[in-house]
């Protein structure tokens, strides 16, 4: 794997999926990463939702009441626009149902730890 030095403009990545998918028996989420990391995308992060709902009105929520155990999940990346681009078909055939939305970024600062 090359060391990735992001700076200038960029493209940031939103996939909006649902805490139960599963890709081959495992979170999709989790597959999705192992995706990214495989395919050299420089990093992704992935954020767990309070609250939300999708193209089918299901409100999915955090409350002592329902105890959702389907919560929206966002994983988000930025990377190389020509990177971004050759992951979209393998992330397609993984996601059944979600959203993926692309949106131009400028990159200020990438550093290491």
């Amino acid at each position: 794997m090359t060391t990735t030095r992001l700076e200038g403009d960029q493209i940031c990545m939103r996939i909006y999926i649902g805490e139960k998918d599963k890709y081959q028996g495992k979170p999709l989420y989790k597959a999705i990463l192992d995706f990214l990391k495989k395919s050299d995308i420089a990093g992704s992060t992935v954020y767990r939702a309070i609250a939300g709902y999708g193209p089918n009105s299901y409100f999915r929520t955090v409350n002592l009441l329902s105890l959702s155990v389907d919560l929206p999940i966002v994983v988000e990346v930025i990377d190389d626009p020509i990177k971004i681009e050759k992951v979209l078909l393998g992330l397609d055939k993984m996601i059944p149902a979600g959203m993926i939305t692309l949106q131009e970024v400028h990159v200020l600062t990438y550093k290491k730890r």
